[in-house]
């Protein structure tokens, strides 16, 4: 563990500090009683997040405009928000409230810089504690690795593991001519999509539509919804087509979902093949999945502690509906396997790191900014535990998280835990009003894909000989 008293920031967690593209990762969990405020010191002050450098140390700037990390002397009373009881509305959801909790802080609500960059927010009318983390301290990787640090299993009450090994896809390459045809194919395609990803950065940029935001929507009050997935659902789905992933089904769902919003609430007529872009973050670890935390703090290893993401434009295309939902799923997987082919999100975070040493913070923000108003939408995807944890005694019913807005009028966040998949859409109402329209047109596109799967896989019965 690094214990320097100034450490500089990051290449990439000077990026978030600008003004431009500053972000705040704000996590709610769900918990299945109230948790008291002496709990959750107890909890913390005997865990990781307390003698980790980072989660110790106010960020300031030094004469030259240099940001450091000084490290001081915790006061946890300070991060430990009780938030009061609301006069309740019994008719509004817990879920609801806690939507509007979130959309909130999304917007008017930084962390101020007189403390270390986080905070403990305990919503006990709604069951909830929502964990605020400014992105200069991690990534989601890294930040929910050390979350886990402090959680148990339901099951039986030993430690979480929370390591999970890429799994093998190691396919037969097809001799000496396929290799070098995948090499040729990497590099156009590595070719073609920087071209773009640069020309993104300049000038070119999606049609108006209904769902596109721009310069100075990060500004505009928000709103949030959440759509439920069953895993079980979305492997039924990746089950359908061959070699198919959950993100191919996640991509899936998302074209055909807001194909479906565009539909029915477009002011103008749509042809077929719109284009509408997402920037996806790309984890760019060795493991696919979380670490312990003691590989990340670890100097000698891969995939060290902070943030170390690429990221991908994904094109999606607006379509009428069809008669068979799963089209959206096999489009959807040959354009991300195009893109996990080639380098793009390897080269988007090296450039960016290039561009951050060579030409400084408020140029690389500039880029990012001019990328994100120049596309139409935000996705992330983080694998969580598989199995119900607990963390001091209190059982975790549901993990959910979002970012600070963006000028995307739509921002979307799904993370995976023990056996469902939640995803928090953020939108900027003046755009998209009624952001839980959206969120039941996802529900109803896994659901219909589903159906399509199951009815793909019914045997025809062939007649019987009757002679």
């Amino acid at each position: 563990m690094d214990t320097q008293s100034n450490e500089p920031l990051t290449p990439a967690g000077r990026l978030f500090v600008q003004p431009a593209t500053e972000l705040i990762i704000n996590c709610a969990l769900g918990v299945d009683r109230p948790v008291a405020v002496e709990t959750a010191r107890s909890v913390i002050s005997g865990s990781l997040l307390v003698k980790h450098p980072r989660f110790t140390s106010l960020l300031v700037t030094d004469k030259h405009g240099r940001e450091h990390w000084k490290r001081v002397e915790i006061e946890l009373d300070r991060h430990i928000i009780l938030v009061p009881d609301p006069v309740r509305d019994e008719d509004v959801e817990d879920e609801v409230a806690v939507n509007d909790y979130l959309a909130n802080l999304t917007v008017s609500c930084p962390l101020t810089t007189d403390k270390p960059l986080w905070e403990i927010h305990i919503l006990n009318a709604h069951k909830c504690v929502v964990m605020r983390f400014h992105h200069a301290l991690g990534d989601g990787v890294s930040l929910l690795s050390l979350l886990l640090t402090m959680c148990r299993r339901v099951s039986d009450g030993e430690k979480i593991q929370i390591v999970e090994p890429k799994s093998s896809s190691a396919r037969n390459s097809g001799g000496v001519i396929n290799k070098v045809w995948m090499v040729l194919k990497m590099l156009w395609l590595t070719l073609v999509y920087m071209l773009e990803f640069c020309m993104r950065c300049l000038f070119v940029r999606d049609k108006e539509t209904v769902v596109r935001g721009g310069p100075g929507v990060e500004l505009w009050p928000r709103k949030m919804a959440t759509a439920k997935f069953k895993l079980d659902d979305m492997k039924t789905v990746k089950g359908a087509v061959v070699n198919a992933t959950i993100n191919d089904v996640l991509f899936g769902v998302i074209s055909s979902g807001l194909s479906r919003y565009l539909e029915n609430h477009s002011t103008k007529p749509l042809r077929d093949g719109v284009q509408i872009t997402g920037a996806a973050m790309v984890n760019l670890r060795k493991s696919s999945g979380l670490q312990e935390t003691t590989e990340l703090m670890n100097k000698k290893s891969g995939s060290r502690w902070g943030n170390k993401f690429g990221m991908m434009l994904l094109p999606i295309y607006y379509h009428g509906r069809g008669s068979d939902p799963l089209q959206y799923l096999k489009r959807a997987k040959i354009m991300i396997d195009n893109k996990k082919l080639s380098l793009e999100a390897f080269l988007s975070y090296k450039i960016g790191y290039f561009v951050m040493k060579c030409l400084g913070p408020k140029f690389a923000s500039l880029l990012n900014y001019r990328i994100i108003c120049n596309t139409s939408f935000t996705i992330s995807n983080l694998v969580g535990p598989k199995e119900e944890f607990m963390i001091g005694g209190t059982r975790v019913t549901y993990i959910k998280a979002t970012s600070s807005s963006l000028a995307h009028a739509i921002t979307m966040h799904m993370v995976s835990y023990a056996g469902k998949a939640d995803m928090q859409i953020l939108v900027a109402k003046d755009i998209i009003p009624h952001p839980e329209t959206l969120a039941k047109y996802f529900e109803d596109a896994l659901l219909e894909m589903k159906e399509a799967a199951l009815a793909a896989k019914v045997p025809t019965k062939s007649p019987q000989n009757s002679g």
